[in-house]
């Protein structure tokens, strides 16, 4: 062993060997920060994210610099060319970034907001009001613009961000963070309420997930299903997450059929590496002599394989038998599963037996069927006659998200600056005692 590689191997076993009072000491850090920027007026907070987006441009020669070594690396690695697109930061990708950025700061101010209020017979007065949740942490993998987006709308809802980026967009990561604090403290806040973790240290992530002596509130996992899925088992403190996007889209017998291919389509093809991509297609008998073939025969010559249940299969030769495990795959590709049923309470049995929870529509001109669809169905965003790739928060009016979650915790859907608060109780008296 070389003198050089010997220096390496005690730097990393030094490295290992600190992880637990690195992280220690990032987490007291950060809930210090915390409770200086949840007392920050809402002023503050928005001059803070202009100030970040701000930093963001001038900067761009680091950050784009950091993102050539980091393409550089993936590309030795062998990373095919989609890992790379999400890698990829130029020019224009990085103005987005910061006008991202910027368009949170335009957001109303989720802190302080009075969700209910109340009197009681006695005189007591109640107010039920958002506050932020304080330290969230948020573990992501190969995207660098996560960085950006969960640092800004953690600052926005008055929390304070720990950001463990995946060791691809490592460098690109840090230089984004680096102006994201810039800006922190050009608006008069702690830059240590946006923190990214500064080691690869696989070893950082166990120590999240156990909440840093109490300093973690929240994690939420942003990447693939390896990831979410440790995250959810390990965590010892709530996490934000789904573990699939297995989505459908039902054809009620009542549906137009030019409606139902253009939303099939769209919800398949649009894009099919996102979440909210539709993995099944339920087709009601009652409508199939008319519906099932154009609907399949539509897909196939987009270029989308299918997988059928008997029925579908019949009809072109091009469809290949569909197994047990499609109905509960999340492809993530060209690919969906299309099944024949019963009607509505056979298509809400099919959803619940192998759905995830995450995104479900309906097509349906029968506004009695799509209201039991809607009321039935257990999942966090359910649509009627519009396509399953708008669950987004962008898209849902929430300026951007930090995620999606399943769970049936209050956040639910696209994790926007108003799920990431919770709430207290204001009580007002007049000298009021209780027998």
């Amino acid at each position: 062993m070389t003198s050089e590689s010997a220096l390496r191997v005690v730097s990393s076993d030094k490295e290992r060997g600190d992880v637990a009072a690195l992280m220690g000491d990032l987490g007291t850090r950060a809930r210090a920060a915390a409770r200086l920027v949840a007392l920050a007026s809402a002023a503050k907070r928005d001059a803070a994210l202009i100030a970040m987006a701000d930093a963001l441009r001038t900067g761009a020669t680091d950050i784009l610099a950091a993102n050539a070594l980091d393409i550089a690396d993936a590309k030795a690695n062998g990373q095919n060319a989609a890992f790379i697109d999400r890698l990829l930061l130029d020019q224009p990708r990085l103005d987005g970034v910061a006008e991202a950025v910027a368009s949170v700061a335009a957001l109303p101010d989720p802190v302080g907001r009075v969700l209910a209020s109340w009197t009681q017979p006695n005189g007591l007065r109640f107010e039920r009001v958002a506050t932020p949740l304080g330290v969230i942490a948020v573990i992501f993998e190969s995207r660098p613009n996560v960085t950006a987006d969960a640092g800004a709308l953690c600052l926005k809802s008055g929390n304070a961000a720990i950001l463990r980026a995946g060791s691809d967009s490592f460098r690109t990561s840090s230089a984004i963070a680096a102006a994201l604090r810039q800006g922190l403290e050009v608006a008069g806040l702690p830059a240590d309420a946006i923190q990214l973790v500064p080691t690869r240290d696989r070893a950082a992530v166990g120590e999240i997930l156990k909440g840093l002596d109490g300093h973690v509130d929240v994690v939420v996992p942003r990447g693939g299903k390896s990831l979410v899925a440790r995250v959810q088992s390990d965590a010892r403190v709530p996490v934000f997450a789904h573990l699939d996007g297995n989505c459908h889209v039902y054809v009620h017998a009542s549906a137009d059929l030019a409606m139902a291919r253009d939303i099939t389509l769209n919800a398949k093809l649009r894009r099919t590496g996102v979440c909210g991509a539709a993995e099944t297609l339920l087709v009601d008998e009652a409508c199939a002599a008319t519906h099932l073939a154009p609907l399949v025969s539509a897909l196939l010559d987009a270029g989308c394989a299918v997988r059928g249940d008997a029925a579908t299969q019949v009809l072109d030769p091009r469809v290949t038998p569909a197994t047990e495990q499609d109905w509960a795959t999340e492809f993530l590709d060209r690919i969906i599963a299309v099944k024949l049923v019963a009607g509505l309470d056979a298509a809400i049995e099919h959803i619940e037996r192998y759905g995830s929870h995450h995104t479900e529509a309906i097509i349906a001109n029968d506004a009695q069927a799509a209201q039991r669809f809607l009321a039935e169905v257990d999942s966090a965003i359910v649509l009627h006659n519009a396509s399953t790739q708008f669950a987004d928060g962008g898209e849902f009016g929430f300026g951007a998200e930090i995620g999606i979650a399943t769970g049936r915790m209050h956040a639910r859907g696209p994790v926007g600056v108003e799920q990431l608060c919770s709430f207290k109780y204001r009580v007002h008296g007049d000298g009021q005692i209780r027998s």
